[in-house]
């Protein structure tokens, strides 16, 4: 079942204790004539919530993703994470804040090819100068994690497209992050691979963890709690699910 309201009333835009709260955010980009790609998007996303972002091509989806990502600043308005305010932090802050509290996972995968599963895996942690031997133990255990155990020394080329999926999952996962963004996890799976790694979202969200999914496909957005709507820059309208996974009418 779901219901509709208002973007206020359903994301809780004035809730000071949420994790990642944009208020009023805009970004125009010029390309022979002004394009918002936002314009005047306000939501939070409370700790251990599951939010799906749905809409056209050109709606915004991806600037959303990329304000929240820390890849792009707005020309007006609030983007905070972690109690953090994104537009007061230099380039170098915001590169901190994406490495220690932000987890990507992408429709391409973005894996180094020549490196290992292990070796991906661990990318994010030597920025951190994390010890080579608690690096590894530590892919070891999010590889086991996805299912993927076995598959530590092999390289992406030698994985399947699923399971490739997987070690961006555990990447992903490497630095404890507060937010997971995911852009259209499941867009390059069949579909029986596409449910499996849903069935890992949903493992992640009931470990109370916060995930941010962009996704074009309806049956993938309603395993989320709500689901966002984007046209043209702004909200048209939220959905919330009763249960995450149940059906909507």
């Amino acid at each position: 079942m779901t219901r509709a309201g208002s973007a206020h009333e359903l994301t809780g835009e004035t809730d000071g204790s949420a994790l990642v709260s944009m208020r009023d955010v805009r970004r125009t980009y010029f390309l022979g004539e002004p394009v918002h790609a936002l314009d005047g998007v306000s939501l939070s996303l409370p700790e251990g919530s599951f939010t799906a972002v749905m809409g056209p091509s050109g709606s915004g989806k991806s600037t959303l993703m990329n304000m929240l990502g820390c890849l792009d600043t707005p020309d007006a308005g609030v983007v905070e994470i972690s109690g953090e305010n994104v537009m007061e932090l230099s380039g170098s802050e915001r590169a901190r804040l994406r490495g220690t509290e932000l987890g990507f996972i992408f429709q391409q995968f973005n894996l180094l090819p020549r490196l290992t599963a292990a070796e991906n895996v661990t990318m994010p942690m030597v920025f951190h100068s994390a010890v080579e031997e608690n690096r590894r133990d530590r892919a070891q255990q999010l590889l086991e994690r996805v299912g993927l155990g076995d598959r530590l020394d092999h390289t992406p080329p030698e994985l399947s497209g699923g399971q490739r999926q997987r070690v961006a999952i555990a990447r992903a996962l490497v630095n404890e992050p507060s937010l997971i963004l995911a852009d259209e996890p499941t867009g390059n799976l069949d579909t029986d691979t596409g449910a499996e790694i849903m069935g890992i979202f949903s493992e992640l969200h009931e470990e109370g963890r916060t995930i941010l999914m962009v996704t074009h496909e309806r049956h993938i957005a309603e395993q989320a709690e709500q689901i966002i709507h984007l046209v043209d820059g702004e909200i048209e309208e939220v959905e919330t699910l009763e249960e995450t996974g149940g059906e909507s009418a």
